[in-house]
C-alpha cells in the first residue's frame, strides 16, 4: 500500500469537501471587494515573504485566495476553468487526495518563495544565512497551474475552445505550458524558477510513479518489437559452419569462398578453415 493510501485511511475524515468551490468563492469575494470604492487592496493578501517575517502571517493563507488582476471577462473565464478543473480532479481522486494535492503545492510554493526571497536578499557569508529578505511577491498562478497539468494528464483528449472559437485538445496546451516552464527555469528570475520547480514537484508526487511505469513499459515494448523484427527478417549473410548471421552480428565482415560451389558464406573465423563445398555436395 502506498504512503498516500495509508494517509488517506488514517486522515480521510479531516479532508475539506468541495475545496475547489471554497477557493473559487474566496477569490471571487476578494476580487469583488477590491473593485469597491473603499475596497480591499489585493496586495494585502499576496505572499510576500519579507512581510510574513515582519508579522503578517496571514499572507501564508490569504495568497491562496488572490484572484487575477485582469479584466472582468478574463477573470470570469478563469473562475470557470478553475472550478471545472478542480471539481473534476476532486471527483476523480476523492476529497482527501485532492486536498493533499493542494497541500503539497501550497507547502512547496511557500518554501520556494522564501528561498527565492533569501537568495535575492542580503546574504551574510560569515553567518551563513540571509540577514534581510528581498521584498518580492510570489503569485499563486504556479500553484493553480498544477491543477491544469493534472487535468491534462488525466483527460488529455478534453477539448477547449480557445478564444471561444478554436477547438484544441488540452494535451497540446499542457505541452506548451511544459515548454514555457522549461524556458522559465533556464531564463527566468529566481522567483519564477523556484515556483516552477515547486509546481513540478507537486505534479511528480502524484504522477511521477505513473510516468516511470510507462517509461519502463515502453522500453520493454521497444525491446520486444526489435527482437521480433530481427526474428522475422531473414539474415543477408550466414556462416555455413557456425551459423553466425548478419542479424545477430551486423558488424561482422562475412566472406564468400570462391573455391566452394554455389554461394557458400563464412565468418572471418571459418573463411580460411573450412572444407570446400563440391558440386556434388551443393546438389544434395
Amino acid at each position: 500500500m502506498s504512503l498516500l493510501s495509508q494517509l488517506e485511511r488514517r486522515f480521510r475524515r479531516f479532508a475539506i469537501p468541495n475545496l475547489t468551490t471554497v477557493l473559487v468563492a474566496g477569490q471571487a469575494c476578494l476580487w469583488i471587494a477590491s473593485k469597491l470604492p473603499q475596497g480591499i487592496a489585493i496586495d494585502r493578501a499576496m505572499l510576500i515573504p519579507s512581510r510574513v517575517l515582519e508579522g503578517e502571517v496571514w499572507r501564508l493563507f490569504t495568497f491562496l485566495f488572490t484572484p487575477p488582476n485582469d479584466r472582468p471577462l478574463f477573470v470570469i473565464f478563469y473562475f470557470l476553468l478553475f472550478h471545472m478543473f478542480g471539481t473534476t480532479l476532486e471527483r476523480h481522486w476523492g476529497a482527501f487526495r485532492f486536498n493533499m494535492f493542494i497541500l503539497v503545492g501550497w507547502i512547496a510554493n511557500i518554501a520556494a518563495a522564501f528561498i527565492a526571497s533569501a537568495l535575492l536578499g542580503n546574504f551574510d557569508a560569515d553567518l551563513g544565512f540571509a540577514t534581510q529578505f528581498a521584498t518580492v511577491v510570489a503569485p499563486n498562478e504556479y500553484l493553480y497551474s498544477s491543477l491544469f497539468l493534472a487535468f491534462a494528464r488525466l483527460y488529455p483528449d478534453f477539448i477547449i475552445n480557445l478564444f471561444f472559437i478554436l477547438p484544441i485538445r488540452i494535451k497540446w496546451l499542457a505541452l506548451l505550458m511544459w515548454v514555457g516552464y522549461g524556458y522559465g527555469v533556464v531564463r527566468g528570475p529566481w522567483m519564477v524558477r523556484l515556483l516552477i520547480i515547486a509546481t513540478v514537484i507537486n505534479y511528480l508526487v502524484f504522477f511521477g510513479p505513473e510516468h516511470l511505469r510507462e517509461l519502463r513499459h515502453g522500453q520493454r515494448r521497444r525491446s520486444f518489437q526489435a527482437k521480433a523484427k530481427k526474428a522475422t527478417v531473414a539474415p543477408t549473410h550466414q556462416c555455413r559452419i557456425c551459423g553466425l548471421n548478419s542479424n545477430d552480428s551486423p558488424k561482422t565482415a562475412f566472406r564468400y569462398c570462391s573455391k566452394c560451389e554455389g554461394q557458400a558464406c563464412y565468418c572471418p573465423e571459418h573463411i580460411r578453415d573450412h572444407e570446400h563445398v563440391t558440386a556434388e555436395a551443393a546438389a544434395k
